[in-house]
């Protein structure tokens, strides 16, 4: 009793500190108020349940909307695109002393983009975007320093080619843009030769391939055992002496029909193509002149005959081979210069030295009329070996005798070509 008497006299303080710190009967008195005006049933959360879902709705709905936005503005999902840059720099040597352009070292450049989408998995769109700044003789035809890495605009980004194709049946394929070239329509690689001066593309970039950048339409069939057809024409629409535009196959216009029959198997190809060029269409590498007889009347029929064998594996002494041969007729000229002939040879070594290197050699006579008193020669060599696999650097050296159609316009010229790809 003692002891129970002591513990009370020592809660009595703390007791009396609650209360005056607490008042306990407020606090009861506002939970049983509390309990008459609300109570917790079903629908106590509901509302705030609600709202939070409905803030919840809009910040999706907000990120999809962003989303849309963000794909709007992005690539399609069939859309791939590659590119290249080139570095070329190099020096020529006339023999002519009347030749009055550059002898000087030269650095030019050219970027390409490559645009390729498909809408139904079968069609594609190109489009071509190049820029750079090649210029002099690197740009020049009459001496076959023309590179086919030639880029322009003065680094202006522009759009270099475009065309749409479609196929047709299993075999067949259409082609139609405002900006394409004969060649890209043809059924049958003319040549496997890859070369540095243009003047040796297509097994000789003459009067029969030769071809210009402009609007376009064009068809193929391809056989399944390696027989193939096409015909295509481009039109130099906007490419007028008035400065007015001639409209699409219009009488006045500029204008390119070839027509193309070849057979391919895996080792070797064969094609004979005609082409039919009207109204002073002209735009070729491969000549000893800038056009053909003045006395034309512009208009000429050019076959281009085209042949390619490989072996069956690289790293052998033996290469490939790429042969051509045109001969063209000019309306209108007189019978000593009413006809002109060229032909060219390429051979190609790949994995000689190491895995994917290349040694290029390709030669001929550029497109001759028969009252030259010259037999125009040209030459190119190179060596093209891979740093890594988006990196190759390629030397080369071209040249050629009486290369312009006159005695003694010869020409030697050398360059480095380095090609990134990504």
């Amino acid at each position: 009793m003692l002891v129970a008497g002591a513990s009370l006299s020592l809660l009595a303080p703390v007791a009396s500190q609650a209360s005056d710190v607490v008042n306990v009967e407020e606090m009861n008195s506002y939970a049983r108020s509390q309990s008459k005006s609300s109570r917790l049933d079903s629908k106590t959360f509901i509302n705030e349940v609600s709202e939070d879902l409905a803030i919840l709705k809009g910040r999706v709905d907000g990120l999809e909307v962003k989303q849309n936005e963000f794909e709007a503005g992005g690539f399609s999902d069939t859309t791939t695109m590659d590119g290249k840059v080139i570095f070329d720099i190099g020096a020529v040597d006339y023999s002519l002393s009347s030749e009055t352009k550059t002898e000087s070292t030269l650095f030019g450049y050219s970027y390409t983009a490559n645009l390729n989408t498909s809408f139904t998995g079968d069609d594609n769109l190109y489009i071509r975007i190049k820029t750079g700044n090649h210029g002099s003789w690197m740009t020049d035809k009459t001496y076959g320093g023309y590179l086919g890495s030639v880029g322009k605009n003065s680094g202006a980004l522009t759009v270099d080619k475009i065309w749409y194709e479609f196929p047709v049946g299993d075999n067949n394929t259409v082609w139609v843009g405002p900006k394409i070239e004969n060649y890209y329509m043809h059924a049958t690689a003319p040549s496997i030769y890859k070369p540095i001066t243009k003047q040796f593309s297509l097994g000789g970039n003459g009067e029969a391939y030769g071809a210009s950048t402009d609007t376009g339409a064009g068809w193929a069939y391809k056989a399944d055992n390696g027989f193939a057809v096409s015909s295509n024409i481009g039109t130099k629409s906007k490419t007028t002496t008035s400065g007015t535009d001639t409209g699409l196959l219009s009488a006045e216009s500029k204008t390119s029909w070839a027509t193309q029959v070849g057979f391919t198997k895996p080792q070797w190809s064969v094609s004979a193509l005609v082409n039919q060029k009207y109204n002073g269409w002209s735009d070729t590498y491969y000549h000893s002149l800038q056009h053909g007889p003045s006395s034309s009347n512009g208009n000429f029929s050019s076959v281009g005959l085209r042949g390619w064998w490989r072996p069956l594996e690289t790293g052998s002494a033996t290469p490939s081979i790429s042969l051509g041969y045109d001969s063209t007729t000019y309306d209108g000229a007189p019978a000593a210069s009413d006809s002109s002939d060229a032909w060219f040879a390429g051979l190609t070594w790949q994995d000689t030295f190491q895995a994917d290197d290349k040694i290029g050699v390709a030669f001929g006579q550029p497109t001759t009329n028969e009252d030259e008193s010259t037999d125009p020669f040209a030459y190119e060599l190179y060596y093209s070996y891979m740093v890594n696999d988006s990196v190759s650097v390629t030397p080369t050296v071209f040249g050629g005798t009486d290369r312009s159609g006159t005695a003694g316009g010869d020409v030697f010229g050398a360059l480095v070509q380095t090609t990134f790809k990504f």
